[in-house]
């Protein structure tokens, strides 16, 4: 219970912590930067990570000149790119390993080379999609490498996805974090950046409960 209050505090006051750690390690900042964005798309273990109110609260520390925004955006592009080509490459690596055995009831080939059409006709589209949806853009890189989407689309997405991803996050905080209202309302803001991150899954999980009951 107070490893989850714990959590919520860093989360909710990530400013307040982040500052703290520009202050205790100047530009080792930017590796651990590095390392929380590329756990949180990298490993499918870590995907409550925060991730876009991090990126938010990094852009606005930066306009108070904690950190320099070029090296910024730099650090967590090339951390998006690596976690989603790590968890590309895991499930490139499990895919045929997971789906050998013949006699498999759920784990059969013709699953995989469904999914890899699948992937090679709305994957790329989903990649750029998923970087905005917490939880949802550290399992589609997964599913890509389990599904076999070719590397050369899904590294381009992936490296689109990124840029936009960070590109819009780190100077919506750099510009507008530091105006009176945000500044004095910022925890009201990362719930609020949350909430829209989590909106998309949202409507796409009532979509389908409405047209379960409709087909019902």
């Amino acid at each position: 219970m107070e490893l989850i209050s714990q959590f919520i505090d860093l989360v909710l006051h990530l400013d307040q912590h982040l500052t703290l750690l520009v202050t205790q390690y100047g530009p080792w900042v930017y590796g651990i930067l590095f390392a929380i964005v590329f756990m949180e798309t990298g490993l499918v273990v870590t995907p409550f990570l925060p991730g876009d109110s991090l990126l938010f609260v990094a852009g606005t520390v930066a306009a108070a000149g904690g950190m320099d925004p070029a090296w910024l955006m730099a650090t967590l592009v090339t951390a998006a790119l690596c976690g989603d080509n790590v968890n590309y490459g895991f499930g490139r690596f499990l895919g045929p390993r997971l789906f050998r055995h013949e006699g498999s009831r759920w784990l059969k080939r013709e699953n995989l080379d469904r999914t890899h059409a699948f992937m090679e006709r709305h994957g790329p589209k989903a990649i750029v999609i998923a970087r905005f949806v917490p939880l949802v853009r550290t399992f589609v890189p997964f599913v890509c490498g389990l599904g076999r989407l070719t590397y050369g689309r899904f590294l381009g997405f992936s490296l689109l996805g990124a840029l936009l991803w960070v590109g819009l996050l780190v100077p919506a905080g750099y510009f507008f974090g530091s105006l009176p209202w945000v500044k004095g309302n910022l925890t009201l803001v990362i719930l609020g950046i949350i909430l829209l991150s989590l909106l998309p899954g949202m409507l796409e999980f009532w979509r389908r409960h409405r047209t379960r009951k409709t087909g019902a």
